[in-house]
């Protein structure tokens, strides 16, 4: 019983400390919180793991996410916008009111035929991995090494590309480099996989329940107005404006022009945490590997996957293991649930509770802007032996798979992971 006893202690402990620990980085960095919006770090990576005795690496897997860009909604810039315009009208504002809405038109009308673009700092994260990538594995970018680079169709993913294979070609100009953009690859780089949407609407209650029970714009609009029943009686609806605002303080990040300027005093500790814990389950409803959606929404990324299969294939049979690297570049939408279908740092976790999901599952360490994941594959004189080394933003990553060897995995060992992860694919039941 004692014994019980003690283990019970230390594992509340350890989920206390869990929860402490997500409020602790949002009070230390704010920007952390932004979930999508959150800007690739640009500093800090760790050294690498030294290979063991003879391995070297001879190629790269990757497939990563565009840079910070303009917000993609311009109704997220002009819904805030639009309430305070009503309490300017009224002389309902305070003066951090005004000034917000102030600082709303200015970055509004920079926003004007940029949505959804790649922005000044999205350009310059691109830049730094590729330099980064060459720097750490020099052996995959020899002369005359292959580097196939893919894009969707989207031109910040396009110009996220072009930012890394400019970089590659600048420190090795011998590297052979192709680059595309095309809907013939699109199946597997962005699939619309149309179970999906049915699977993510019967969650939608879910969703909404965390939406009214975590969110409570009040604090915010007694910064924002002086007149709280006029906020009451005028405001359409608080808890959009203060998820919306939050997501325009966050984006801040994402433009040289704004970077220094600060929103998040409009929210105390609890707000930051609140909203964030709400985009926290938005996005495991929408990717993660939860019976909430029948197990099978990361599945969508079963072709990338597979692409992913094929082309270490190619690269490390006996008489093909030539340096290179494929390089694909799309969404965090395609990202993330594809961090949940190989189970990199344990992002397929499974619950349905919701209320505790942000102790075991966080956004914020998955995906940023740039977010990307790199197979590294080494080899070793002599032997058949290919090791692994999986990166998640240029950090050693663990996958689901034993190892004698870790941070490296023996390739053979992952890839028959992977390949029985995807038959096991779930058959499911559509909503009616």
């Amino acid at each position: 019983m004692k014994k019980f006893i003690s283990i019970l202690i230390v594992a509340m402990t350890v989920f206390c400390n869990m929860n402490a620990g997500v409020r602790e980085d949002f009070k230390a960095n704010p920007k952390l919180s932004a979930n999508n919006y959150q800007a690739y770090p640009n500093t800090g990576f760790p050294v690498l793991t030294a290979a063991p005795e003879g391995y070297e690496p001879f190629f790269i897997n990757h497939y990563g996410r565009h840079g910070s860009r303009w917000l993609i909604n311009e109704r997220k810039y002009t819904y805030p916008l639009q309430m305070l315009e009503k309490g300017e009208r009224n002389g309902k504002l305070t003066r951090r009111g005004q000034e917000v809405l102030d600082i709303l038109r200015e970055v509004h009308n920079a926003s004007k035929g940029r949505l959804g673009e790649l922005s000044d700092i999205g350009a310059e994260q691109h830049q730094g991995i590729a330099r980064r990538m060459f720097q750490n594995f020099p052996q995959v970018f020899k002369d005359g090494a292959p580097v196939t680079a893919r894009s969707t169709v989207v031109i910040r993913c396009i110009l996220s590309m072009q930012n890394e294979v400019d970089v590659l070609a600048s420190l090795n100009p011998r590297l052979n480099i192709t680059t595309d953009a095309s809907e013939a690859t699109m199946y597997y780089m962005n699939y619309s996989d149309s179970v999906v949407r049915p699977l993510r609407a019967a969650a939608a209650e879910k969703r909404s329940e965390c939406f009214n029970k975590w969110l409570n714009p009040k604090g915010m609009l007694k910064k924002l107005f002086n007149d709280q029943k006029f906020a009451r009686d005028s405001i359409d609806d608080g808890r959009r404006m203060m998820l919306y605002l939050m997501e325009v303080a966050g984006n801040m990040q994402s433009h040289h022009q704004f970077e220094n300027v600060n929103l998040y005093d409009l929210f105390s500790a609890d707000d930051i945490y609140s909203v964030w814990r709400y985009n926290n389950a938005y996005w495991y409803i929408t990717s993660g590997e939860t019976p909430l959606t029948q197990c099978r929404v990361d599945y969508m990324e079963a072709n990338l996957l597979r692409n992913f299969i094929e082309d270490a294939d190619r690269a490390t049979t006996t008489d093909n293991r030539t340096p290179g690297a494929s390089l694909r570049f799309g969404h965090e939408s395609v990202v993330l649930p594809l961090c949940c279908l190989m189970g990199l740092n344990g992002a397929d976790y499974r619950t349905t509770d919701l209320e505790n999901l942000d102790k075991y599952w966080q956004t914020y360490k998955i995906f940023p802007m740039a977010a990307n994941i790199q197979f590294v594959y080494f080899r070793k004189a002599g032997s058949d032996d290919i090791l692994l080394l999986p990166l998640l933003n240029e950090r050693e990553a663990t996958l689901p798979v034993e190892t004698d060897v870790a941070p490296y995995y023996h390739w053979s060992d992952v890839r028959d992971y992977f390949i029985d992860k995807l038959s096991r694919q779930p058959i499911i039941t559509l909503p009616k």
